[in-house]
């Protein structure tokens, strides 16, 4: 088996090395976990889990997460766009010092979100003027909540302006549970839960003339959030069932020739995750299970040094003595940088990915500023 380190560079990836990517993935049975990441150090963390790992990662905003990387304090209509776009500009400007593959993705975005869309493609588009390739390397559609005709004909549209920089897009068919970035989908009706083999392939026979770079995220049960075991009932069978379908309508020498998205992934099992990914499933969304393991490293620092964060001055080793060291952000954020570190390492293993990719050393002399932007 040819190495994934002699096929996809470190660093952020684009066009034909996002390709090679998620042909890799789903030719060796893995998938990437894609963490919904808020601020420069819930981006690091995702980093450095990936770089522990040995594995590429995918790393995405979702509108609500772009508004807050802004700032919350910022109101105006292009602020998720803004934030959005300082994310991936951290990114881009980080990624290679990790050594691994990294994906910029956004999440979610809904019918009513398309403005943010429309100015994440104008910001790809000057970067790609100026640069050669977009600044992120893919983004998601959710129009799932609209008849199937209208999501199809809405995705193939912007697929078309996505093509000429051979960006990656990722749309869903079929209704992921639960609430997700302002999105409710708790009381949506269970059938809509499942997508049907026949919906997967009308996706495809819509896009695949525009490019063969995209991916679909078909409904199988899967509900954002996190639930008690029994409470979720997951059919990763029907995603087997979708390429079994799609083969022989392509009569395709390939036995998955889909790429398929898992949502809703925090809380499943081991076994839900290998039967998904075995059903070309390449790409599985983690924020549940991070965000709580990132809040874990905070609870637990605090509650460890209680007695050294209640004043500035005076602790039990004297009524003289500074606090300064336990309070000073860089303590108690790098906790939770570690505890979310730990639990997203758990993650890629699940997923298979474990040991995919050697990290690269980076030369000294190796500069991100002005157009060596570049990454």
């Amino acid at each position: 088996m040819t190495a994934l380190n002699d096929i996809v560079p470190a660093g952020v990836v684009t066009g034909d090395d996002m390709t090679a990517l998620m042909e890799y993935c789903r030719e060796n049975e893995f998938a990437l976990p894609a963490v919904n990441v808020t601020s420069s150090s819930v981006a690091n963390a995702a980093l450095e889990a990936a770089r522990k790992a040995k594995s590429p990662v995918i790393i995405q905003c979702s509108n609500g997460g772009g508004g807050f990387a802004l700032g919350k304090g910022v109101k105006c209509a292009d602020s998720a766009a803004a934030g959005s776009i300082a994310l991936a500009m951290h990114v881009r400007s980080v990624a290679k010092y990790y050594g691994i593959p990294v994906v910029l993705h956004t999440d979610h975005c809904a019918k009513k979100l398309l403005p943010w869309f429309e100015k994440l493609l104008e910001a790809n588009e000057a970067y790609f003027a100026k640069y050669g390739e977009p600044l992120f390397s893919s983004h998601m559609l959710d129009l799932s909540e609209e008849p199937d005709e209208e999501n199809i004909a809405l995705c193939a549209k912007y697929f078309k302006r996505m093509m000429p920089m051979k960006m990656w897009l990722e749309m869903e068919i079929g209704i992921t549970g639960g609430e997700e970035d302002g999105v409710n989908n708790e009381d949506v009706d269970q059938d809509k839960l499942y997508t049907s083999p026949e919906q997967v392939f009308n996706v495809y026979k819509a896009l695949s003339p525009i490019g063969g770079l995209f991916s679909i995220a078909a409904a199988f049960g899967n509900v954002h959030g996190v639930y008690k075991p029994g409470n979720v009932k997951l059919s990763p069978e029907r995603l087997g069932m979708a390429q079994t379908f799609a083969k022989e309508q392509l009569k395709s020498d390939l036995d998955k020739p889909l790429f398929l998205v898992m949502h809703g992934g925090s809380g499943s099992s081991r076994e839900e995750i290998n039967a998904a990914v075995k059903n070309g499933v390449i790409k599985m969304n983690i924020d549940t299970d991070t965000q709580w393991a990132y809040w874990d490293g905070v609870r637990q620092f605090e509650a460890g040094k209680h007695d050294y964060l209640q004043q500035q001055i005076g602790n039990p080793d004297g009524d003289d003595a500074p606090n300064k060291k336990y309070y000073d952000p860089r303590a108690w954020l790098r906790a939770a940088e570690e505890s979310m570190v730990e639990r997203l390492v758990v993650s890629i293993d699940q997923l298979g990915g474990t040991d995919t990719y050697e990290p690269t050393e980076i030369g000294a002399g190796y500069c991100m500023v002005g157009d060596f932007m570049k990454a």
